[in-house]
């Protein structure tokens, strides 16, 4: 059985909520390994002059739990 860890990260990008949510998923697996699921919670937007400047969101990150031994514990 699989343990999975939740955490929540706050992101933020001038192109798209998408291009958002793919920079929390890059910049966490750069210290996370084994990233099972992106879980949007939240989205949000900066306006100036009538447009859209900042695509904001909150994403809740899975990934397993990896052991001692480096190797995911699975049955």
């Amino acid at each position: 059985m699989a343990i999975l860890k939740v955490i929540e990260l706050r992101t933020e990008s001038s192109k798209s909520w998408e291009d958002a949510a793919q920079q929390a998923i890059t910049e966490a697996s750069k210290t996370i390994v084994n990233i099972r699921s992106a879980s949007i919670e939240e989205q949000t937007a900066i306006v100036e002059n009538n447009k859209i400047t900042h695509y904001r969101m909150t994403v809740k990150l899975s990934f397993e739990i990896e052991h001692k031994n480096g190797k995911s514990k699975k049955h």
